[in-house]
């Protein structure tokens, strides 16, 4: 199974993006995907994750504004009200046992740059 993210770009801060993440090949056997994010010199940081049974969890930063969900073999996150801090590049994950914080596949990451 291959991820790949898409969607990342520029937006002035208080300003949406939707991400996306498509799973190729036995997409069905995912049951977990989730978000980190990773700005320049800090450590990656955990931003939301879905299973494929509904449950959802996000980190502390994010809750409020994003928004994940799943459909079929992608996921998405609507982030809203983005801030200079969301800066970063943002990475989908998935894996096989319903976790959502867990991540053994990784897609190639998307720029998300909210400019102030």
């Amino acid at each position: 199974v291959l991820l790949q993210a898409y969607g990342g770009g520029l937006v002035q801060a208080g300003g949406f993006l939707r991400l996306s993440c498509a799973a190729s090949g036995m997409y069905f056997a995912i049951t977990g995907m989730g978000w980190y994010r990773q700005a320049p010199g800090k450590e990656r940081e955990y931003v939301a994750g879905i299973t494929s049974g509904g449950r959802s969890d996000y980190g502390d930063s994010v809750k409020g504004r994003f928004v994940i969900s799943r459909e079929k073999n992608t996921v998405y996150l609507q982030m809203h009200a983005l801030k200079p801090e969301d800066t970063a590049v943002y990475y989908c994950g998935g894996n096989y046992d319903y976790n959502l914080y867990e991540y053994e596949l990784w897609g190639q990451g998307t720029l998300v740059t909210v400019s102030s």
